[in-house]
């Protein structure tokens, strides 16, 4: 009854002059903190639903973060199988992360860092390391205090150190799990600490019964009472749903969950998750959260541009295919930045781009026409080993001979200086040394500082480097710029003792890394778009900000997809 007690105590209104606006809380030092959950089932929707909410506390003037608590025991997803986890997405400062940071990144256009993904390997190897330093003085090290005080200790150092007036922590797994139980028992803390400064939204899910007719709202009331075993009251309940909730039904919820009428927020399937905050601000999420710290709430919100990106997707002038060849198709959230990038691309060339999954396993030199015949462009994408290789040079050397924009990312760029060499230059059994160690003509070669590294995680070539463009190139002119900064995720370069010989066959370097020499961009000067690079432009592209490598390639991919267009009309 106490803990019950105190709950209802946190949000009791303060004094007038207790509430601050955006610009003295930012003085103050002041962070609020906002705890998302879920239950029911995995995959509902938080990182979107955190990402949304925190989209238009941005628009209405505060400065927001938002981090992910992941309960694998893991140190980080970068030694994870892409079946197992989807992309590893990566920050500047090179931490391999878990992908729903890419999805805050692109809603919030402002970087992310390690400070933003926490695991519980993290959190346990943390704590273990103090411990062997005898930081504890020889206490017991027991999962409370120590290691809820370690997980408070991350989610407030985010706040501190990058002055956020809001904090957003999203909990991976669903409450109940064994798993994510030390993180509620954090949140139990936190909200019994700050009291007004501290909510918890809560996400789950209405089923619908086609069979009755139904919403049914208690696999909601048991999440909710399990969440309540742990001694957490969530403040705002997030309902995933299939069909309109109506007055009766969030009544009902509101009664039995122990939260207010206009609490219950109503989150409906959408026709693309840039539609959840536009969805999320008409249920008024953002204002009852911040009613709830007891904040002001701007009366203007900025999502002009937001809306006019939204009006682009929707009502595209053009259409064209394009074919992602990767060997993890079956999962597409193994290339969730690409496809991204490729719609943040597609509005701002007016445009819908149909992307068409394609296994680099079914491709071989036979049937590569039949399988990539009629795409307007061809991305190979980033990956490891040597399953598909093969499928991904034929469809490169296709791309090449027939002059379909092409565009290559890591793994992807690779292959490309692989098919070029073996079918421009005549080096038939030019290969990586990752995929065939004894090849007498190694293009692809471990990077020198890979060479005695026996640890996988956390050792590859990892976040932002420079990269100066050569002018008068196709990279040049997309990007407009001389200089830029790139990430990367990986252990294999160009191998530069063949760079004059490749130059000479008409395949060159067009960008730089000005400190090791490294080849990060190379282009064909005989081909109207063709570039392969080292790096991952996907990690940068955001809705306000679309990647100029993204936006170039589906400009030409529009351009012959017209083409493609009026020759058909003509047959």
């Amino acid at each position: 009854m106490k803990i019950q007690l105190s709950l209802f105590i946190f949000f009791l209104p303060s004094r007038p002059e207790d509430i601050k606006t955006p610009s003295t809380l930012r003085m103050s030092g002041s962070t609020k903190y906002i705890f998302v959950t879920g239950g029911v089932t995995s995959s509902l929707g938080k990182g979107i639903v955190s990402a949304s909410l925190a989209k238009l506390l941005q628009a209405r003037g505060y400065t927001v973060t938002i981090q992910k608590l992941d309960p694998y025991i893991n140190v980080d997803p970068g030694t994870m199988n892409p079946y197992e986890h989807g992309e590893c997405f990566v920050t500047d400062d090179g931490a391999e992360t878990d992908l729903d940071l890419g999805h805050y990144e692109r809603f919030l256009s402002v970087p992310t860092s390690q400070a933003n993904n926490i695991t519980t390997g993290r959190i346990y190897q943390s704590v273990i390391e103090k411990e062997r330093r005898g930081d504890y003085l020889g206490k017991t090290v027991q999962v409370i205090p120590h290691i809820t005080d370690e997980i408070k200790t991350r989610v407030r150092l985010l706040g501190k150190t990058g002055n956020y007036q809001i904090v957003i922590t999203e909990i991976g797994g669903t409450v109940g799990d064994i798993e994510s139980l030390p993180y509620v028992e954090a949140v139990r803390q936190m909200k019994w600490e700050l009291g007004k400064d501290c909510l918890v939204i809560h996400l789950t899910l209405i089923p619908y019964l086609s069979t009755t007719g139904e919403l049914k709202t208690k696999p909601t009331q048991h999440s909710v009472k399990t969440l309540l075993e742990h001694g957490v009251q969530p403040d705002i309940l997030v309902c995933r749903t299939e069909h309109h909730l109506n007055k009766d039904i969030r009544n009902k919820i509101a009664l039995f969950c122990n939260v207010e009428r206009d609490a219950v927020i109503e989150s409906i399937d959408a026709s693309t998750i840039y539609e959840v905050p536009l969805l999320m601000e008409k249920e008024k999420l953002d204002v009852v959260v911040l009613n709830k710290l007891q904040l002001p709430v701007p009366e203007n919100i900025f999502l002009d541009d937001w809306k006019e990106f939204l009006h682009k997707l929707k009502n595209p002038k053009h259409e064209v295919r394009i074919g992602l060849i990767g060997k993890y198709v079956e999962l597409k959230d193994s290339y969730k930045s690409i496809s991204e990038s490729l719609i943040h691309a597609g509005a701002v060339n007016n445009c819908r781009v149909n992307v068409q999954w394609i296994h680099s396993e079914w491709i071989n030199e036979d049937n590569v026409i039949e399988k990539l015949g009629g795409l307007s462009g061809i991305i190979v994408a980033p990956g490891f080993g040597k399953r598909g290789i093969e499928g991904k040079i034929s469809a490169i050397k296709y791309a090449r001979e027939n002059k379909v924009p092409f565009l290559g990312i890591c793994l992807g760029m690779q292959c490309a200086v692989i098919e070029f060499a073996r079918n421009v230059m005549g080096k038939s059994d030019a290969h990586s040394t990752e995929i065939n160690p004894s090849t007498s003509n190694p293009v692809i070669d471990l990077l020198e500082t890979q060479k005695n590294i026996t640890k996988k995680g956390g050792t590859m070539r990892l976040g932002a480097y420079p990269c100066q463009l050569k002018e008068d190139t196709k990279t040049a002119s997309v990007y407009k710029e001389k200089n830029i900064s790139e990430r990367h995720r990986h252990r294999y370069e160009f191998n530069n003792e063949y760079l004059r010989d490749f130059e000479n066959a008409g395949m060159i370097a067009s960008g730089i890394n000005p400190e090791g020499g490294l080849v990060e961009i190379v282009e064909l000067k005989e081909h109207p778009w063709f570039i392969g690079v080292q790096f991952h432009p996907e990690y940068k592209s955001t809705v306000a900000k679309p990647h100029p490598l993204f936006v170039g390639f589906v400009n030409a991919a529009v351009e012959v997809g017209s083409l493609i267009k009026m020759q058909n009309s003509r047959h």
